[in-house]
Formats: structure tokens, C-alpha cells, sequence
């Protein structure tokens, strides 16, 4: 299977499956001397792991991280970094009544008909625990930059349908849907324990804010900086839309509304998110994602099995009914991966 490698002077390669032995990543390009800890990469992985609270999956995974090569006398060697995370509570036997089924909204029946096989124990590779690799290298990426002075700040900007109308960063963390109001963040809690009791599933929509990147940042014309941000949010499954600055308000505005005019001390606006031409402009990035419902329910669906035969399915098991409290830390961390890898790449151009 190709397409596991993300990144070109900064790389990460990630491997395994849902209900398998493990999941990990090795990591290419960290900065040699760089401090790193086990216990550094953990803080993020619990924002991430599984069993938070009601509005989560009730799979208890501690998500602990071993690294398992790279680091000596506690600092990155230069080499390769590899880390990995055993699964300790995979019950793959959950899926044997379904194994012939095609769960709707699932990419099971996409890798049945590109591979001629697939894992079915909770989506094998197609799985969002994948992500959790994913997490513990944008927490590497994140040491290398907060050198730099750059800082990546995600949240929950809608929900379950409603949406935050305020905007408090202290309040991120202190919720269960880690959004931005508190009253806004009562609200969709309340209606994701609702959606969970039922069955069902709601999706929404994560905002995300850069500070501190200097200007002239990506690539052009193929790897633009926003170009590989969009292909790092879009590589994640539950991710069906990405917009910068205004987006896609921009459709409806002029030129003379949306351009970004320019006085001696800068920027006046900043309708085109911090990116022009694929190269940062020096002001704050911003991008929203579409993170859909989540794809497993319990509520009756119509399907077909591996023989074409129409059929209904129930999926049972622990499943998130809102991916977007723990999708937040997997947003913050493929960010810095983009840019870690962008700063290697213009470190390299300059000489």
C-alpha cells in the first residue's frame, strides 16, 4: 500500500491498524540536539486517546508511547525517530457479525474493490486510530518549532449544530467538545449525549489559528503552503472541507472587499487567511475544517455484502458520536508537521 509517507525534509511514515498489535510512525528530518521525552509526546497523546469522557468512544486505550529508536541521552540523534503504541484493548472479535458487510459512510467497500482485501476489525488502516501516530509526531514537529516562536491553537468551532459565537482560548481544554465558548460548548455536549443515547452521530466544523510564522513560507507552485495544510487536514478520514481566511464567503464578496489592502505598517485585513500566492504573509494563518458525523451507528442501515446482495446493518460497538473533540490535538499536530517540514525545506533553499 503506497501513500503512507507524508512530508519531503521533515517525513513521517505511519503504520498499522485499529485492532492490530500496534500503530506507530518513524520520523525522518528532526533537528539533531533537539530535547525530547517520552513524557512530552504523552501529554498530547492523552488529548487525543479514546475513553475521555461521554462525548467520546468508550475503548480505554492509555495510548502510551514507547520511542524506540532516534533519541540518546535524551535528545534526537539525527536518525530516524520511531514510536510506537500497542494496543492493549482491541476487540476485534466485535466485528465478526458484519465482516461480510459494507458499513455505509465506511471505506470498506472502496479498499474491497481496490485491494481485493481489506481488515475489517474496525477499519483496519482506514481506522482513525491511525491518527495517534500522527499525534506523536506533530508533538516532535512541535518542539522544533516552538523555537521558532510559532504556535498552533485548534478548536471546536461548531457542533451538533451550534456554533460558538464567542472566543475565550482559556475555555479550549476546560470543556468536553473543546470549543471556544463555554455556553456554545454546553450546548453541544448536551446534544451529542443526546445523539450518543440514540444511536446516531453528529459532525462539525474545527477552526485553526497560526501565530508566529514568518513571512515567505511555501513553495509554489505545486506545494504552496496552503496547498499542503489542505492535503494534511484532507488526508484525514473524517475531513470533508477546508477553507482559508473567508473561504468560501469569498464567492459572494468584491474585490475591493475581499483584497487585503496595504498601508505602511502592514496588512489591514486579512480576508486571505495569511497566505498569498502558497507563501505566508507574516500574519496569523487561519483555516476551518468539515469534520462529517461519525460513520459508525447503531441506527438501521441499508447496505449490501461482499456478494452485492442487499442487506441492513446495525454497527455496534464504542464509537465516537462526535469526532470533534478529539480531532482537535490531530489538527494541531499535522499542522506543525506541514510547517516543520516548510521551515527544513526554506532552511535548506537559503544555504
Amino acid at each position: 500500500m503506497a501513500g503512507n509517507t507524508f512530508g519531503q525534509a521533515f517525513r513521517i511514515t505511519t503504520f498499522g491498524e485499529s485492532h492490530g498489535g500496534a500503530v506507530g510512525v518513524v520520523i525522518d528530518g528532526v533537528t539533531p540536539g533537539l530535547e525530547i521525552s517520552e513524557s512530552e509526546i504523552q501529554k498530547e497523546m492523552d488529548r487525543r486517546k479514546p475513553g475521555q469522557s461521554s462525548v467520546t468512544t468508550p475503548r480505554q486505550e492509555e495510548d502510551k508511547i514507547s520511542i524506540m529508536a532516534g533519541i540518546f541521552a535524551g535528545k534526537a540523534t539525527g536518525t530516524p525517530l520511531f514510536i510506537v503504541l500497542y494496543n492493549k484493548d482491541a476487540r476485534p472479535e466485535a466485528y465478526d457479525s458484519i465482516k461480510n458487510l459494507f458499513r455505509p459512510g465506511h471505506a470498506d467497500i472502496t479498499y474491497h474493490e481496490k485491494y481485493g482485501i481489506r481488515d475489517y476489525r474496525g477499519s483496519g488502516r482506514a481506522s482513525g486510530r491511525e491518527t495517534a501516530a500522527r499525534v506523536a509526531a506533530g508533538t516532535v514537529a512541535r518542539k522544533m518549532l516552538e523555537q521558532k516562536g510559532v504556535k498552533v491553537l485548534a478548536y471546536t468551532l461548531e457542533a451538533a449544530g451550534y456554533k460558538c459565537k464567542t472566543f475565550d482560548e482559556n475555555e479550549i481544554e476546560n470543556n468536553l467538545v473543546r470549543a471556544c465558548d463555554p455556553e456554545a460548548a454546553a450546548l453541544m455536549t448536551k446534544r451529542i449525549e443526546e445523539l450518543a443515547e440514540i444511536g446516531d452521530s453528529c459532525g462539525g466544523i474545527i477552526e485553526c489559528r497560526i501565530s508566529g510564522v514568518k513571512s515567505g513560507l511555501g513553495e509554489p507552485v505545486f506545494d504552496k503552503l496552503d496547498a499542503d495544510i489542505g492535503k494534511a487536514m484532507l488526508s484525514l478520514g473524517a475531513v470533508k472541507g477546508i477553507e482559508f481566511g473567508k473561504g468560501f464567503d469569498c464567492s459572494s464578496m468584491l474585490g475591493s472587499e475581499h483584497n487585503d489592502w496595504m498601508d505602511k505598517n502592514g496588512f489591514m485585513t486579512n480576508n486571505a487567511g495569511g497566505i498569498l500566492g502558497g507563501i505566508s504573509t507574516g500574519q496569523e494563518i487561519v483555516f476551518r475544517i468539515a469534520v462529517k458525523p461519525t460513520s459508525s451507528i447503531s441506527v438501521p442501515q441499508k447496505t449490501v455484502n461482499i456478494k452485492g446482495e442487499e442487506t441492513e446493518i446495525v454497527t455496534k460497538g464504542r464509537h465516537d458520536p462526535c469526532i470533534c473533540p478529539r480531532i482537535v490535538p490531530v489538527v494541531e499536530a499535522m499542522t506543525y508537521i506541514v510547517l516543520a517540514d516548510h521551515y527544513k525545506r526554506q532552511a535548506a533553499m537559503l544555504g
